[in-house]
């Protein structure tokens, strides 16, 4: 039984972290947020620890570790400005660091951490869950044997409907979400990226507080894609319907279906990660790599545009 701690856990995400570690056959002892709604604990490991403030926090988990008690992992799920100070705390009271995406806002962020983890000798991960998604398992399998240097052309879509808050939380500040393509869309870019390989050319032609939109040449691929939080970009029959998400990606002009088998992903992660096979620094420092170029890029009107954007 491995030792676990968390950070965020008032957020979205920390429920699919506290089934993973409970699903693995593990334990929680503690966990740190700045608000105190954490009343999920009750659900998964109600004798942990919880701390509102992350000096006491940081000073149980290296007391855990004096007295022989050491945290194995810190499962990161705090929001993504404070990704980087997290593991830079795991590692430096001796636990490995398993972080949500995107694990850091910058490339030279990466770079930075794995000079740490040489120092301490401990771990990053991260959760690239749509890597274990077995529809896009048997896609990459498909498209590594057919070993081909062909360019495909991939549409990809994705508008998830969000309220007001939205644009009052950190999550629209672009200094401390990464801004739409980072905080909603990196898991995408690193599925394109780990299926048709590194980013050699891209274009952004929008990028506003509910919407980005560009086009990207990978190694084995033309990618036209649309992000938006905006439910007015679903479909118009879909919206009549009440739908306020809509997801599409298209592979020369054919539909990849994987809207199915998304329940236990974060679990496969967590297996994957405590046999030794998680994802690591070097993994994900591709899809980082590209949403910090698309923050950075000046937008042009030229290029090859989305559908979308030209409705």
């Amino acid at each position: 039984m491995k030792r676990f701690a968390l950070t965020g856990a008032s957020g979205y995400i920390a429920p699919r972290h506290l089934k993973a570690i409970k699903d693995t056959g593990n334990v929680l002892t503690a966990a740190l947020d700045p608000f105190d709604s954490v009343g999920i604990l009750d659900s998964y490991f109600p004798a942990a620890e919880f701390f509102t403030q992350p000096e006491l926090f940081e000073r149980y988990l290296y007391e855990q570790a004096r007295s022989g008690e050491r945290t194995d992992y810190l499962s990161i799920c705090s929001p993504n400005y404070l990704h980087d100070a997290h593991i830079r705390m795991a590692l430096r009271a001796g636990s490995d660091a398993l972080c949500e995406k995107p694990i850091v806002l910058n490339p030279e962020d990466i770079l930075s951490l794995k000079d740490l983890e040489a120092e301490t000798g401990q771990r990053v991960w991260t959760i690239l869950q749509l890597r274990t998604h077995a529809a896009l398992l048997k896609l990459k399998q498909r498209l590594d044997e057919e070993n081909s240097s062909q360019q495909r052309d991939v549409d990809l879509t994705y508008v998830t409907g969000r309220g007001t808050w939205y644009q009052r939380s950190w999550k629209g500040r672009t200094e401390l979400s990464g801004g739409l393509a980072t905080n909603i869309g990196v898991h995408f870019f690193d599925m394109l990226s780990w299926l048709f390989g590194e980013t050699r050319y891209l274009e952004v032609h929008r990028r506003s507080d509910t919407e980005c939109a560009g086009y990207l040449e990978l190694e084995r691929a033309r990618v036209r894609w649309f992000l938006s939080v905006n439910a007015e970009d679903v479909p118009e029959t879909l919206r009549a319907k009440g739908q306020r998400t809509y997801r599409s990606i298209t592979l020369d002009g054919q539909e990849i279906e994987f809207s199915e088998g998304f329940t236990d992903l974060h679990t496969a992660v967590y297996r994957r990660t405590l046999e030794g096979n998680g994802f690591s620094l070097d993994d994900t420092y591709e899809a980082i790599r590209t949403v910090a170029a698309i923050r950075q890029a000046d937008i042009t009107s030229a290029g090859t545009r989305h559908p979308f954007l030209v409705r």
